[in-house]
């Protein structure tokens, strides 16, 4: 049976979502000059895969970008004060906050802030005690 094994996100910008990413608790290696596929290997061995639209490019000549949302990314915290600590980070970073962290009716301290490039919401979660 196969396994998922990594989720891949296409980006404009491999520095600006390296450092977005980092916030977030991702550790990517530093790119090499020219770099345009980068892995951080998250909690249980998931990889979260960046590459660049350029690589995409060379070898999918109909890859066109997409509208909308490309990915939804969930990031479970420890507590529901790191959920506000983490979106206040991500803000001071110069991200964009999308939902100010709330008390959820569904039993979560509930987040959400835009992904390096503006496309990708990613949630910030933690259940509430």
């Amino acid at each position: 049976m196969p396994k998922l094994d990594a989720i891949g996100i296409v980006v404009r910008d491999l520095g600006r979502a390296r450092e977005f990413f980092g916030l977030l608790g991702l550790e990517f290696p530093e790119p090499a000059e020219g770099e345009n596929h980068l892995e951080a290997v998250g909690p249980g061995g998931l990889r979260l895969m960046l590459d660049a639209e350029e690589m995409i490019k060379g070898y999918d000549e109909s890859w066109v970008e997409p509208k909308g949302q490309r990915v939804g990314l969930g990031f479970l915290c420890g507590s529901p004060a790191e959920v506000d600590e983490l979106y206040a980070k991500v803000g001071a970073a110069g991200f964009v906050g999308k939902k100010a962290p709330w008390d959820a009716f569904w039993g979560q301290r509930y987040a959400q802030v835009a992904d390096a490039e503006g496309g990708n919401t990613v949630d910030l979660f933690a259940p509430l005690p």
